[in-house]
């Protein structure tokens, strides 16, 4: 299920762009679209199951105990995903066919990949720039790095701190004179002289 649900979502959008495809293609030639959207959807839906499911299939044998599928294990893959994906195409479209198919999609996928690894690289390889250009100097909006972020923190912290222990200040003293009323009150109470009582 965690590689059958996977690769019907995703040959179920490559149909879909099939069906839209199939019947531009159709219109185009002055053919029956509806006959080349179904034709066209359900090899798109074939290929785009198979891929997807042979190269999660294949980065599971090749990536087998690692945490991250490395480059080359994800270039294996997506060789071998290309294959089998051009090898059911070409079931679909006749005998003739499923060899040239494999070999297209098998380049294809290598050359995909290929590519994928290479930009991927050259992302984690490229240092920030520090100077934004002419916008930066005059944006309102500085960026931060993680340090400067964890300083302001600290010092919205301490001023919280800082204000709760005014606030507990406050509280006490307000007590304590709560207390020394209650217990001047008190004191002139016992203080006062009882009138007599008439007779």
């Amino acid at each position: 299920m965690e590689i059958l649900v996977p690769s019907l979502k995703v040959g179920a959008a490559a149909a879909a762009c099939g069906v839209f495809t199939g019947a531009a293609g159709g219109i185009l030639r002055s053919a029956p679209p509806v006959l080349f959207a179904i034709i066209a959807g359900g090899q798109w839906f074939t290929l785009g199951t198979s891929y997807y499911a042979a190269r999660l299939s294949s980065l599971g044998y090749f990536g087998r105990g690692k945490e991250e599928p490395s480059p080359s294990d994800k270039l294996k893959a997506s060789t071998v995903a290309g294959g089998v994906a051009g090898t059911c195409g070409g079931v679909l479209r006749g005998p003739r066919n499923i060899i040239p198919g494999a070999i297209v999609f098998t380049l294809l996928g290598a050359g995909g990949q290929a590519i994928a690894n290479w930009r991927a690289a050259r992302v984690v390889d490229e240092a920030p720039k520090p100077d934004g250009g002419f916008w930066s100097r005059w944006s309102p909006i500085k960026q931060l790095s993680d340090q400067d972020y964890e300083n302001i923190l600290e010092e919205k912290l301490l001023r919280v701190e800082a204000d709760i222990a005014l606030i507990d200040d406050r509280i006490k003293e307000l007590r304590e004179s709560e207390s020394r009323a209650k217990d001047g009150g008190s004191g002139l109470a016992k203080s006062r002289p009882e009138s007599p009582s008439r007779a």
